[in-house]
């Protein structure tokens, strides 16, 4: 019996030795098996790796001249007196018969203005007093010495009808509106003398500034052929001095185009004025006529 016990009593301690590594054994694989659980941690981030940059220089400069250009020998200087002073010999030309022909325009605008201006007042003034006169000896007297067309109109009258006492009056009037009309006539000629140069100063002036930037164009490309080259630095100011040849053209033209217009206006008003001045005077030499036929043929002379 004790022999039995001691068999079961070991038998039982052998089978509570294999339990105990089998357990640890599960228990290992269960822990395995299952996911990790990181705690936060508390501590300073780990240092992220800082990749290096390339080395770069602090400003990239342009290149101090393409290969076969001399910088100390391009013009920096693009202001209009310096573009002339390194302009071609031929665009030099241009812009100073430019600048003559702009500086005409000018001369001729001031003393023309001031030439028509003064006929304009002086002719309204007389073509008044002759309107307030009643016979040709009164607007003689109002004409005096005076050169003027107006002035030229009454005295030509007087003339004519002095030179035709005893004729017929109305080859009288055909002949004193026979010298009005040359009158007149010289009278626009004198008003339009100097207004042929605005003309062509207005038409011209464009082409001959369009002759200079063709040239300066021209030279320019030349220039940039033989320096192998086409940097802005060596193109630009060629291209500038061209280009302001046209300015002075244009600087030239318009003003010229425009005063023309204008003492066009004011040429057609000044005739106008002295046309009033031509039929008033005609009216005077028909009245004094027809008074002369009514006393009497032999009265025409005496009347005068």
């Amino acid at each position: 019996m004790l022999a039995i016990l001691c068999r079961g009593a070991a038998l039982w301690v052998a089978i509570v030795a294999l339990s105990i590594p089998i357990g640890s054994t599960v228990a290992f694989g269960q822990a395995a098996e299952a996911p990790a659980v990181i705690a936060p941690s508390t501590g300073p981030a780990p240092a992220q790796a800082i990749v290096p940059e390339p080395d770069l220089p602090d400003s990239v400069e342009a290149p101090a001249g393409e290969p076969g250009v001399d910088r100390s020998t391009l013009p920096h200087d693009l202001s209009p007196i310096g573009m002339f002073t390194n302009a071609d010999i031929v665009v030099k030309g241009v812009i100073g018969v430019l600048i003559a022909a702009s500086i005409l325009t000018w001369a001729i605008f001031l003393s023309k203005t001031l030439e028509l201006a003064a006929l304009r007042h002086k002719t309204r003034a007389l073509g008044e007093r002759v309107a307030r006169s009643r016979t040709l000896s009164e607007a003689e007297a109002q004409v005096g010495r005076r050169k003027d067309p107006a002035a030229r109109l009454v005295q030509a009258a007087v003339e004519e009808v002095s030179l035709s006492a005893g004729l017929s009056a109305e080859g009288i009037k055909e002949r004193v509106a026979s010298r009005f009309e040359r009158i007149e006539s010289g009278a626009g000629r004198e008003m339009i003398r100097g207004t042929a140069v605005l003309a062509t100063v207005g038409s011209l002036s464009p082409f001959i500034g369009l002759f200079g930037t063709v040239w300066g164009i021209m030279n320019s490309f030349i220039g940039i052929s033989q320096a192998n080259t086409t940097n802005l630095a060596v193109v630009a100011p060629g291209i500038a001095e061209a280009l302001f040849a046209t300015a002075i053209g244009l600087v030239a033209a318009i003003p010229a185009v425009l005063f023309y217009n204008v003492f066009a206006r004011i040429i057609a008003g000044n005739k106008a004025v002295i046309a009033d001045v031509s039929a008033e005077t005609m009216r005077l030499v028909s009245r004094d006529l027809d008074r002369a036929d009514a006393r009497g043929p032999s009265r025409l002379a005496a009347a005068e």
